[in-house]
């Protein structure tokens, strides 16, 4: 089919990138930020309200509150972030009970063309407790602008557990290509489960995880797909031990994944828009919680936990992060029209975007216009994030331009 000069005048820009929306995954990357040291908490807003999506027990702290019962802070003596659950207050028995917790969201987001890699030395464990490391789509009401679920578990899990969560008609493909166990291949399904792999390196949770040193997960975020990897300890490769703010990362030396979603089973670009990062603990809720799910590990009841002192039950919920890096391809920093100059190409595909709630297990019901609370910015970089975000959703919106011209071209 012969396009009009017009049309395909305005398509010229999409064509630059379809040629390396069609090539292989990139292997080369080139750092956009590091949280890390006195600056981690900078560029984060914290949740300041009841866990009002999953429903747990807690009540997540604003900034001020949270560091200021240091809940949050960077450890004085390694520059580790620590985000932990409160183990130190009285909690009397009542009809509703709740912990002070922390949950917080990076004011950028990331999108196709990204990578993050985080390095964990301990997450939160112990019985009712529910922490997670993922990433939720901006501007959309859950989940239709996708959830990536990297770091997750419940009470005495041992093993990680990954998801994505979308629309219905994102699927996991047949043989991905990967280490884990698949255990739902249907990302957008009814039941709010998403499509799910099981870790089965050993260690890759609780306390076997802590005990072990902890490990780096990362991800790379794809127009072919969405790949994790995980690594304990003792087996993170070498360009990532030696690596600083400032190295590049070739993501071809990491072997197999432990999760893939390749974009035969998930256009990535159709089903995700730009993810902001989340972490947080909650208490029981409506995973942790649920007493047939709470009695595999743990003894007694979920809310018994909460209710008391908060010691020795919450002695071990807490995160303590070495670094999370965020990365951008370089091939594709090459393309953009922003700046010939990798950081600012990177700089242009982040983006900041309002806190809202959503979970690996949350009603699909919740609304960011209705449940999104307050949040605390200490940067001012708002108005600079919104700009970012533009910039990001203009660049996704030329991939799925590629997409259909592909489509059609093909047909024609």
């Amino acid at each position: 089919m012969a396009w009009p000069w017009s049309t395909a005048m305005h398509l010229f820009p999409a064509l630059a990138l379809l040629a390396a929306a069609s090539s292989p995954s990139a292997a080369i990357y080139v750092p956009i930020r590091e949280y890390s040291g006195n600056t981690f908490f900078d560029t984060w807003d914290f949740w300041g309200n009841i866990d009002n999506t999953t429903w747990g027990n807690v009540t997540y702290l604003n900034k001020t509150t949270a560091m200021t019962q240091r809940l949050a802070y960077v450890d004085d003596d390694n520059g580790h972030a620590i985000i932990r659950v409160d183990n130190t207050t009285n909690i009397p028995s009542a009809p509703v009970v709740n912990r002070p917790s922390v949950r917080i969201t990076s004011q950028d987001a990331y999108g196709a063309g990204d990578l993050v890699i985080i390095d964990v030395a301990h997450v939160p464990t112990g019985c009712s407790v529910w922490p997670s490391f993922w990433t939720l789509g901006v501007g959309k009401e859950w989940p239709h602008a996708g959830e990536i679920d990297i770091i997750e578990g419940i009470n005495l899990q041992t093993s990680n557990q990954m998801a994505m969560h979308s629309d219905p008609g994102c699927m996991q493909a047949p043989q991905p290509g990967q280490t884990g166990l698949t255990l739902n291949t249907d990302c957008g399904s009814a039941d709010g489960r998403g499509c799910i792999v099981g870790e089965t390196k050993h260690n890759s949770f609780g306390a076997g995880f802590n005990k072990a040193g902890g490990g780096v997960f990362a991800t790379q975020l794809d127009v072919s797909g969405v790949y994790i990897w995980f690594w304990g300890r003792a087996d993170i490769p070498e360009q990532i031990t030696t690596a600083t703010s400032t190295s590049n990362i070739n993501v071809t030396a990491f072997g197999l994944p432990s999760a893939a979603y390749p974009v035969s089973g998930c256009n990535y670009t159709q089903f995700f828009g730009p993810q902001q990062l989340v972490i947080l603990t909650t208490l029981c809720g409506v995973w942790a919680g649920v007493p047939n799910t709470y009695a595999q590990t743990c003894p007694g009841t979920c809310i018994s936990n909460v209710i008391g002192s908060g010691s020795p039950a919450y002695d071990e919920a807490y995160w303590d992060i070495a670094y999370i890096r965020t990365y951008f391809a370089q091939d594709q920093a090459s393309l953009s029209s922003s700046s010939s100059s990798p950081s600012a190409a990177a700089a242009a595909m982040s983006a900041t975007g309002n806190t809202s709630p959503t979970s690996a297990s949350e009603a699909s019901s919740a609304s960011i216009a209705s449940t999104a609370p307050t949040t605390e910015n200490s940067t001012g970089t708002q108005g600079n994030g919104a700009l970012r975000v533009g910039k990001t959703l203009l660049l996704q919106g030329l991939l799925t331009i590629i997409s259909v011209f592909s489509l059609l071209t093909g047909l024609f």
